[in-house]
């Protein structure tokens, strides 16, 4: 990276990429030779060497990605893909986008947010673990500086969105809350099919003799057979029985319970309807294809329609939170997962034991009614948890009795000589200074003394997603001002107000005390 009046950024590791493109194309050049000489490409070297030349071409795009930056604005590209451009005028702000892989991984991005609501994401720089994110912040800062200076941004404050906060998409929320919703749909249309189905089985009498082929269909036929040999599967492989002279046919698809059970030429009776073998009969052993209930057709459609409501709440406490800045975290979900854990105690009983609907007893009746009562109560206490708290000014409330300590939970976000390396957890008020510790008490072993003479308590605000991922939702975030440097300490509202009063009247008495007293 150059900083100045340009900027450029490139792979930071160009050497293992080259080598990589290196081995495609010494893949090319072997499917070229080996097509010329055996003339036909069904052949493992041509595939082998088109393949190694194709991983070649994705990496000869990383090797040659650029990020550039200068007076005209943003460009990005490859050799492989056409530089793109964009004015600084039509950048209203550069942020931070916070993308997560399958083990919880956190790779930092930075991407440019135009007037016009839209954002695209620049391919480099990535930031992916520690060791890298200076770098990546080094870039991030000259990026902005070069908008400062040829461009318009709306504001100086840098957004950091990650997977709590408000300007997240819910895309991804919304398409699998649908997803969920037509399986649901899927299944309870089956309900009455698998009913009927078991239904019919179970009534299913033996055919009578001179009973017409057409009609035997709904009738059970009985045929004799050998079993000729067995397969037993291993892991998801389907188990099955073999029938000698293929009659009356070759294989059977059973359970790995059957399979074990029958041998090689046992005599068995088959027991044929709607013309599939249901039961294998045999000396010690039967076997009987299971049919699925109406009741757990019923289940799995329930359980589907709630398990929708979990990215369903996602896109409502998002829709309740559309005012909000972008940056700021969303409440939690959880109050909303809690009523559809309540609902589905009462919810899968009771469509298993009726799946075709409710009798006109009673007792399902009441149980229905009760359930959807204290479902509708249970959604009035989440809703009002997940409502947008904005910070208030309130007063201290009451604490402990004068010279006893209590500890309150509360982080300093940045690393200082009273927190280094974010050893802290709690604040502790009461006989002596404040001061943090890391850990909820009692005693003040390890406490460091908070520097209230030169602290300056500033705005105290709702919590962003460039606070981190460590910080509950619930928490407010108050802006400290440590002798010049900023410093942030999130509490729980109650908490962070007793901590700001505190911090407040230790700084008065510690300025009405002469120094040298």
């Amino acid at each position: 990276m150059t900083v100045g009046q340009e900027v450029s950024v490139r792979s930071p590791r160009r050497r293992p990429l080259w080598v990589c493109v290196g081995v495609g194309a010494a893949g090319a050049v072997l499917a070229a030779g080996r097509l010329v000489y055996s003339g036909t490409f069904v052949d493992w070297w041509v595939g082998g060497g088109l393949l190694a030349a194709l991983v070649g071409v994705a990496f000869l795009h990383g090797v040659t990605l650029e990020v550039g930056a200068g007076a005209y604005g943003v460009r990005y590209g490859s050799l492989l893909r056409r530089h793109r451009s964009v004015p600084w005028d039509d950048i209203a702000d550069l942020r931070v986008h916070i993308q997560y892989g399958r083990h919880g991984e956190e790779y930092f991005r930075v991407g440019v947010l135009l007037r016009d609501g839209r954002t695209r994401r620049l391919p480099l720089p990535v930031s992916g673990s520690r060791d890298d994110r200076p770098d990546f912040d080094a870039t991030l800062d000259a990026l902005r500086a070069l908008h400062r200076r040829h461009g318009r941004p709306e504001s100086d404050h840098l957004v950091v969105i990650s997977k709590r906060v408000a300007g997240r998409g819910i895309a991804v929320p919304v398409f699998l809350c649908v997803l969920l919703l037509a399986g649901a749909g899927l299944a309870a249309w089956f309900v009455p099919v698998a009913g009927a189905t078991k239904e019919a089985w179970t009534s299913a009498v033996p055919c009578a003799a001179g009973t017409p082929s057409a009609d035997r269909r709904e009738c059970l036929t009985t045929l004799d057979a050998v079993v000729a040999g067995t397969e037993v599967g291993r892991g998801k492989r389907p188990s099955r029985l073999y029938f000698a002279d293929g009659r009356p046919l070759d294989r059977l698809t059973v359970s790995r319970d059957g399979a074990q059970a029958f041998r090689a030429g046992d005599p068995v009776e088959l027991t044929v309807w709607r013309g599939q073998v249901r039961v294998v009969a045999g000396e010690h052993h039967v076997w009987r294809e299971n049919f699925t209930s109406a009741g757990s057709v019923a289940v799995v459609a329930a359980a589907l329609a709630l398990a929708a409501g979990w990215p369903g709440a996602r896109v409502l406490v998002h829709r309740r939170g559309r005012r909000l800045p972008d940056d700021e975290v969303l409440p939690s979900v959880l109050p909303f997962l809690g009523v559809l854990a309540v609902t589905a105690v009462w919810l899968l009983p009771l469509c298993y034991l009726h799946p075709m609907g409710l009798p006109a007893s009673a007792g399902p009746l009441a149980w229905a009614g009760a359930g959807t009562l204290g479902t509708l109560v249970l959604l009035v206490p989440a809703w009002r948890a997940t409502r947008i708290r904005p910070p208030r000014p309130a007063a201290a409330p009451p604490g402990k009795s004068a010279g006893e300590d209590v500890f309150l939970a509360a982080r300093f976000l940045e690393s200082t000589d009273y927190n280094p390396n974010h050893f802290g957890t709690h604040v502790v008020l009461g006989d002596g200074p404040p001061a943090v510790v890391p850990h909820p008490g009692p005693g003040r072993f390890a406490a460091r003394p908070i520097p209230v003479r030169r602290l300056t308590v500033g705005d105290v605000r709702r919590l962003r997603g460039g606070d981190g991922e460590n910080v509950p939702r619930g928490w407010h975030v108050a802006e400290l001002d440590d002798a010049g440097e900023p410093v942030r300490l999130a509490a729980a509202p109650a908490d962070l107000a007793r901590i700001l009063h505190a911090l407040d009247a230790a700084g008065a008495s510690a300025a009405a005390t002469p120094s040298g007293a």
